[in-house]
């Protein structure tokens, strides 16, 4: 990181609100990315941020016991990561992974676990001043895609995609970007950079934010294996 980067550019306001540190958390995502080695990714015909119709996809899995997020994996992009649990830092900035390790995502551990109740949330870099980043590709996912989630329990949790959206800085609204789209549902955000970068503002004009929901899970549960109840069974999706 740069020198400039690593006095403190771009560091979060902590907010008291839930929903406010969400968007500072956003925030971060234009801040401290580096020099990138090229435009960010930006795909067309992406679906506007908010709840699309549910026709063709699977229904929701009931929400899983609380559980740390180890390991990410989206075949469509050939992704595999391990996850970060990550807070704030001591000058109340949400701390991201290092660039030392751009293949590595960041969970915001204050929120809600992947797989349980609420809209979880993970980050990644879309790439470096050398190289492409875990997210990069992100923004080619699409309806209907899978993310898979490995936990601390031993669950598998796998998480359906229903929306992608690239979100401007200057039209975000972070309720609609990070809300709970349903109470009863276990939701994930994947985020990144996105957009034109902006070299004389270092920074991203938007980000691009994965929408998806919890269809199934597999694995150990309260010393129980095998498949759990509802939604997609994994030997169905590999």
């Amino acid at each position: 990181m740069s020198e400039k980067r690593a006095g403190g550019h771009g560091r979060l306001v902590t907010r008291a609100a839930w929903v406010a540190l969400l968007l500072a958390l956003w925030l971060w995502g234009h801040d401290v990315t580096e020099e990138p080695i090229g435009k960010a990714p930006v795909p067309g015909g992406v679906a506007p941020s908010g709840r699309p119709s549910a026709q063709g996809l699977p229904p929701a899995h009931e929400p899983l016991p609380g559980a740390v997020p180890q390991k990410i994996t989206i075949k469509t992009l050939a992704v595999e990561a391990p996850i970060e649990g990550h807070g704030l830092d001591a000058l109340g900035g949400v701390e991201p992974p290092p660039y030392e390790r751009p293949n590595t995502v960041a969970w915001y551990q204050s929120g809600p676990q992947p797989g349980s109740s609420g809209a979880a949330i993970l980050v990644g870099h879309v790439d470096t001043e050398k190289t492409p980043a875990v997210f990069y590709e992100l923004p080619r996912m699409k309806r209907g895609d899978k993310i898979v989630i490995d936990r601390t329990d031993g669950t598998t949790a796998e998480f359906t995609v229903e929306d992608v959206a690239v979100v401007a800085k200057d039209h975000f609204d972070d309720q609609k970007v990070y809300g709970a789209r349903d109470e009863n549902r276990a939701e994930l955000r994947l985020i990144t950079c996105g957009g034109n970068y902006n070299r004389a503002q270092h920074e991203y004009t938007a980000n691009v934010v994965v929408s998806a929901y919890l269809t199934g899970a597999s694995g150990r549960s309260s010393g129980e294996s095998g498949v759990m109840a509802g939604g997609t069974d994994a030997a169905e999706t590999g």
